[in-house]
């Protein structure tokens, strides 16, 4: 690479460091770019994302990996997700320190909270340059109406503060520029890296995979990976496989991944006599050998910056029913390796879903477009995409 590529310093900030995409796009992007940059990873505690042993050993493994590739770490407990005015000021002065003192060319936030802590703080600072990418807005569907509505003004206040918004995709960006929270020339696109590769492999076999998780082997599996929180839409998902099941009762769901709503998901389960044909596998280090069990990967979710797992799961070979909402449409095109429905519509995702389990050759078909279209995501191609925005914003500063 160049030689100013070497002597860039950018100071990546997000709030949690856990197993969500979000954080492992920001980590896979500051391990990508240790060569070329000078990397400094602010963090939170990240208490918040109530991580078992085994997630925050493999979050621990992944920083270990970066310090190796030259990253420097620092880890501020005052950095939460949640609003908080004492820890939030402590945040903010935190972070006016650490730029002060390690003079980046460039300051880089990451997701909604940091984002407005991490950019003021750079503005007070002086930073040069100053980038944030949400990672799928807040402006909806995450939060009530009042803390909607809070981050919506918050992002207009700090908008002037920003040289670069990064959207991880078109229809990210088309979110921003309707809301006109900026202005087109401010912003960019770059998608969230895969390692398609780790999941265009197959490792294990699709028999193996459904025994370990305690399917039959010849069983037909519709599984969704990610937060089981309402934003994610594990309940519509819920509610389009009790539709399901009235045509088709030998197909099998599989939710990989926790969050608050697994006690009223499995209670429904119960309340509906299909706790046989339900798996709460929790949270995977092996995801890409799960995928390998699913004949047909749903993500339904209200809101969603890209859904790097759709990518993973196109790498895997698998068909993809998913909301039409956010970044989606750009990664699946409907008819093509998946289909499209509408947001909070069970009756319309439980047609796709049937459709699909009824026709193994579109599944293969579908299957088959979108492992073609995944290494368009590879990490590779955000990691060089990266560098040549952070050269081109230190040329011009």
């Amino acid at each position: 690479m160049t030689e100013i590529s070497n002597k860039i310093r950018v100071m990546h900030v997000i709030t949690r460091m856990d197993m969500g995409g979000s954080a492992q796009n920001t980590l896979l992007s500051c391990i990508g770019l240790a060569g070329k940059c000078r990397i400094m990873l602010v963090f939170g505690g990240s208490k918040e994302s109530a991580m078992t042993d085994d997630e925050r050993n493999r979050v621990e493994q992944g920083l270990s990996l970066a310090r190796d590739k030259g990253v420097v770490t620092v880890r501020l407990d005052c950095l939460v997700r949640r609003i908080d005015p004492v820890k939030d000021m402590l945040a903010f002065f935190s972070l006016f320190r650490l730029m002060r003192r390690h003079r980046p060319d460039i300051v880089h936030t990451h997701t909604s909270k940091a984002g407005i802590i991490g950019r003021l703080a750079a503005r007070a600072a002086r930073v040069p340059q100053i980038i944030h990418t949400p990672h799928g807005h807040v402006f909806f569907g995450h939060f009530g109406t009042q803390a909607s509505r809070f981050f919506l003004m918050a992002e207009k206040i700090v908008e002037p503060a920003t040289d670069c918004i990064v959207a991880l995709t078109n229809g990210e960006m088309a979110d921003y520029l309707s809301l006109s929270l900026t202005a087109p020339e401010k912003m960019r696109v770059i998608h969230s890296g895969v390692d398609v590769a780790d999941f265009s492999a197959r490792r294990t076999d699709p028999s193996s995979a459904r025994e370990a998780l305690g399917l039959p082997a010849n069983a037909l599996v519709v599984g969704t990976v990610g937060w089981l929180l309402p934003i994610k839409g594990p309940d519509i998902l819920m509610s389009a496989m009790e539709k399901v099941w009235k045509s088709r009762e030998d197909i099998y769901l599989v939710y990989v991944g926790k969050g608050e709503l697994e006690p009223i998901l499995r209670g429904r389960a119960q309340k509906t006599g299909v706790c046989q044909k339900v798996v709460f596998a929790g949270w995977r280090k092996d995801v890409a050998d799960v995928l390998s069990a699913f004949d047909i990967f749903v993500l339904s979710s209200r809101n969603e910056g890209m859904g790097r797992v759709i990518v993973e799961a196109m790498a895997a070979g698998k068909p993809v029913v998913a909301s039409r909402v956010g970044g989606i449409p750009d990664l699946v095109k409907h008819g093509v390796n998946g289909f499209l429905v509408p947001p909070e519509d069970p009756e319309a995702l439980g047609e796709e879903i049937l459709r699909l389990a009824a026709d193994p050759e579109l599944r293969n078909a579908m299957g088959a477009a979108g492992k073609r279209l995944a290494p368009s995501y590879d990490i590779s191609s955000m990691v060089e995409k990266l560098d040549v925005l952070y050269q081109e914003v230190v040329v011009n500063s």
